[in-house]
């Protein structure tokens, strides 16, 4: 089946990787803000999936007409556990994270109605078992959870997840090398493959881990398709690439934040954005192939990154 010439869905995620760079899109969190939503609450993006669902399209659409071909979804902070202390059961949370896919589907589905004609992607977002502490911890790691807990903590919004028809699974945001070893024993069996990225800190993952050391544990993973960084500052992602490439062989996916720092104080963003074209430019030189952008990364960007020559 094709609509306007493009087979859908599109063929698979690693081959377009093999053949040259993918653009991601960028940040859900800030599009929404934008838009007038309040992201306050504890789910954050996560509560708009049963209040307003048609807003997490429209920004899926937003990014697909800016230049992107992989629409992540808004399940990063989606987990049975948090949605039970908002009083949601089992079966409706897992009609919730599901959706997360189709909606961005259905934002596919518009975009090609209005002319785009490029293959498009689906990313079903797994984020850390920090995120739905929402305590900030995701940036920290070290929980004192074992590789097993976490797993059983991962595992069935995975498979609904997976069960959802994604092209993949977007391991993301994971601050140790245990909640990735977790991680990739979780996906296994799934049918689906996944990136694995982690929010790092310089030279090491936020919990301390040497990034060599963090990178090495995906290389033998057969369902990883692409290992690297995001929500980390544009400068850390540098030297990242150049060491996910080189440690796992896999094409590297890499989509920082926009450089700016968040005062907690003054609840403001400060300083001036560090995420350019040459840097952008530097990644995809050094074994970048999906390439995108996290918290503060709008569509202007993404279309930088669309439109920018010499895409290997």
């Amino acid at each position: 089946m094709s609509t306007n010439g493009v087979p859908f869905p599109p063929p698979g995620l690693a081959e377009a990787l093999a053949a040259g760079t993918v653009v991601l899109d960028g940040g859900m969190s800030n599009q929404l803000e934008a838009a007038g939503h309040d992201l306050s609450d504890e789910l954050w993006s996560a509560r708009l999936l049963a209040e307003r669902p048609e807003a997490i399209t429209e920004v899926h659409l937003a990014y697909f007409e800016a230049g992107a071909e992989v629409a992540i979804t808004a399940s990063y902070q989606a987990t049975f556990e948090g949605f039970a202390r908002r009083g949601i059961g089992r079966e409706r949370a897992a009609g919730l994270i599901a959706s997360s896919v189709e909606l961005a589907r259905t934002a596919a589905r518009r975009a090609r109605e209005r002319g785009v004609v490029r293959p498009l992607w689906v990313a079903a977002s797994a984020g850390p078992y920090g995120a739905m502490l929402a305590d900030g911890s995701e940036y920290r790691g070290r929980y004192g959870l074992t590789v097993a807990e976490l797993e059983r903590f991962h595992r069935p919004r995975l498979e609904v997840l997976a069960a959802a028809r994604p092209d993949v699974l977007a391991l993301e945001t994971v601050p140790d090398t245990v909640e990735a070893e977790a991680l990739l024993r979780a996906v296994r069996g799934l049918g689906v493959p996944a990136w694995l990225s982690y929010t790092v800190d310089g030279p090491r993952t936020r919990a301390g881990q040497p990034l060599e050391e963090a990178f090495a544990l995906a290389a033998g993973a057969e369902e990883v398709i692409a290992v690297g960084v995001n929500c980390c500052a544009p400068e850390d992602a540098d030297a990242a690439v150049t060491t996910a490439a080189r440690v796992t062989g896999k094409p590297v996916v890499v989509y920082p934040n926009s450089g700016e720092t968040w005062d907690a104080g003054a609840r403001a963003w400060n300083g001036r954005s560090t995420f350019t074209p040459d840097r952008v430019a530097h990644w995809r030189t050094h074994g970048a192939r999906l390439i995108g952008g996290c918290c503060r990364v709008g569509p202007a960007t993404i279309t930088e990154i669309a439109q920018a020559p010499a895409r290997p």
